[in-house]
């Protein structure tokens, strides 16, 4: 443990026992990140009529009434229709922007990066708002393809960021050096790029997916009718009363959350 203490943490020679603090205190942010967590996963099987901690009595009430439920499966069909094709729609549009972005050599191309992740620095329920009103007028409120929209509108800018940097480390040389010999920039692009960015494409796959999944503002304004989202239905139940199966719900969702992250980093370990 003192050779440990003592030893360089980076090239600087910082030791491990001088960046001591640093390591405490991004263990106590961890805890307070992850405790509500460990606190929600044993609440949902209590078999109490209200969120108790610890369950007194262990039970699967609460997955069953969720399960049971028309209405929640409904909810979490639409969310995860919706998130799927929020995936399949932002994903090809923010990778061929951010490689148009990183490719082209026209001037002001940052303002088209800004424009870009503007939905990323504009407060949530404006853009909630703004799309309520503009689907009213195209009659697409409480639909699917109104969630979509919306939603890739938020997931576009994190594909956008996450591929940027993804190319931000590739030789755009192997591409020139395949069109130099007869490929279609298309062609090159395929075969030669997107295989080299691989993991940041699926990571922003996945936090399409994430960013659609998770999203409650929006879905509070846009959702209802036969299109209620998972999320806006849990901050119904949460307003109305208290409801455990909301614990339920909340230890799939990170159940799934985590899942994705270990897809993340299965894709990670792939990496050329």
């Amino acid at each position: 443990m003192l050779n440990w203490l003592k030893s360089p943490a980076s090239e600087t020679q910082v030791t491990h026992g001088q960046r001591l603090w640093l390591y405490l205190f991004a263990a106590v942010i961890m805890m307070l990140l992850v405790l509500p967590t460990l606190i929600v996963i044993p609440m949902s099987f209590s078999d109490s009529q209200y969120l108790e901690f610890p369950p007194e009595t262990w039970s699967l009430r609460w997955y069953r009434n969720y399960f049971g439920s028309a209405e929640w499966m409904q909810a979490t069909e639409t969310s995860l229709k919706t998130a799927v094709l929020t995936m399949l729609v932002a994903t090809p549009i923010g990778v061929l922007a951010a490689y148009a972005l990183h490719a082209s050599k026209l001037p002001y191309i940052r303002a088209a990066f800004v424009l870009l992740i503007t939905p990323m620095m504009v407060p949530v329920v404006l853009i909630a708002v703004g799309a309520f009103y503009a689907y009213v007028k195209l009659q697409i409120l409480y639909t699917i393809t109104g969630l979509v929209l919306a939603h890739s509108l938020l997931a576009i800018p994190l594909v956008v960021i996450v591929t940027g940097s993804g190319l931000q480390g590739f030789d755009m040389n192997l591409e020139q050096a395949a069109r130099s010999l007869g490929a279609p920039r298309w062609r090159a692009f395929l075969t030669i790029t997107l295989p080299q960015i691989r993991f940041a494409v699926v990571t922003s796959m996945l936090l399409s997916f994430l960013a659609s999944f998770d999203e409650v503002v929006i879905a509070m304004f846009i959702s209802g009718g036969d299109n209620p989202t998972l999320t806006r239905n849990m901050f119904n139940a949460l307003r109305d009363q208290i409801d455990p199966t909301i614990a339920a719900i909340s230890t799939i969702m990170i159940l799934i959350t985590t899942l994705m992250m270990v897809l993340v980093a299965i894709f990670g370990r792939g990496k050329t």
